[in-house]
């Protein structure tokens, strides 16, 4: 008996799903699978079809590298027209490097780094990406990397036209307009064609804030530098740039030195150039509240001043940023660096540039680019507070 009733109940349900499937229109799709998916979009999906929606939130480790997921411009085109008030260009230059080599793959590595940045500075109070300023990544600048010269002269032109083109109504004001430059470098040497750049953009010397392990200002004919173009190297673009009135005098400094120097006088010849230092070991004995409050001593009150942070990677400690030609031991930790940047903001700071970053010698969780990142993003941070304060 109970065979023939396993029987029964086995063909009852073949028929019953035949028929629900002869009942089943193969051919109309027009509600298939309208599923709508829950989540923070709410963004229906047809299977067949996706429904696209234009402000989907997009994961930060998607997209195309610009730094910080920035509009991608051709600043440097023809017949370019479209304004901007902060422009980041790349400088992939490491020619005049004198120990290991890399820095050329900074630009890449920082935007590379940066693609998770965004959103609200909690200790500045402002969203620099969601404001006043516009800010736009223009690219790296091509430039001719077997010619030291040429190449310095490439970068300067180009740094130029990105100055020259005038920012938008609402900056007006500030800067006379002229837009606030973020360079990625490179190693040091291209501080000098910027400088150039800006010194000629704004009409009058600038005061540059150097934060580096090292002074940079190796006078070539004392270490008998001959070869045509090598007078311009990493070791020496402040020194260049003191001899052509590009920096103020005795308020343009160094911060965090440590490095050893080529001889005693090595100091003197640095404050003939008319700049001031701070030392590594200097946080000891003052703190970061101290090297803070020096900093602000030596540039002087900040009504009227124009100030340009250059910041060499090795001013960190290669503990937490090992990606870097000339590392020296004894640097800033990261949150020091991080609070002595952000103790600046009050002044007008037209310029700056990371440089010396190395990605080949980082670690696998990429500290050194992420580090490089995060302080553009504080500095970036403070140039659009002080533009909307003084708006």
């Amino acid at each position: 008996m109970f065979p023939s009733i396993i029987k029964s109940l086995v063909l009852t349900g073949f028929l019953s799903i035949a028929a629900a499937h002869a009942g089943h229109d193969h051919h109309n799709n027009d509600n298939i699978g309208q599923i709508p998916l829950s989540g923070p979009n709410e963004m229906p999906v047809i299977f067949n079809r996706p429904i696209l929606q234009k402000d989907s939130y997009v994961p930060s480790f998607a997209g195309i590298s610009t730094f910080a997921h920035l509009p991608y411009l051709q600043c440097w085109e023809e017949d370019a027209n479209e304004d901007y008030d902060i422009a980041v260009i790349g400088a992939p230059y490491d020619i005049g490097v004198t120990f290991r080599t890399g820095a050329r793959f900074g630009p890449s590595g920082i935007r590379e780094g940066s693609k998770r940045i965004k959103g609200y500075n909690n200790e500045l109070h402002i969203n620099p990406f969601k404001s006043w300023a516009k800010a736009v990544d223009c690219g790296d600048i091509p430039f001719e990397p077997f010619d030291s010269e040429h190449a310095m002269s490439q970068i300067e032109a180009h740094a130029k036209y990105v100055l020259s083109r005038p920012a938008r109504p609402t900056h007006s004001k500030i800067n006379n307009g002229i837009p606030r430059l973020i360079t990625l470098g490179g190693d040091h040497t291209i501080l000098l064609p910027v400088l150039r750049a800006m010194r000629e953009a704004h009409g009058r010397p600038i005061s540059v804030i150097h934060f580096d392990s090292h002074l940079d200002t190796w006078a070539p004919e004392i270490y008998n530098v001959k070869a045509k173009g090598s007078k311009y190297n990493h070791g020496n673009p402040l020194y260049h740039a003191s001899k052509e009135g590009l920096t103020t005098n005795g308020t343009s400094l160094h911060v965090g030195i440590r490095s050893s120097l080529y001889d005693k006088d090595d100091i003197a010849r640095d404050e003939a150039l008319g700049y001031r230092m701070i030392k590594a070991n200097d946080i000891f004995t003052l703190g970061v509240e101290g090297i803070s409050e020096r900093i602000k001593e030596i540039l002087g009150s900040p009504d009227g001043a124009l100030v340009y942070l250059s910041i060499d990677i090795d001013v960190i400690d290669p503990s937490m940023a090992p990606a870097t030609g000339t590392p020296e031991t004894g640097g800033f930790l990261t949150r020091e660096m991080r609070y002595i940047l952000r103790s600046l903001y009050g002044y007008n700071i037209v310029g700056m540039d990371v440089v010396e970053v190395a990605p080949a010698y980082d670690t696998q969780a990429q500290l050194t680019t992420f580090l490089a990142s995060d302080l553009i993003y504080e500095t970036m941070s403070m140039m659009v507070k002080y533009g909307e304060e003084k708006q």
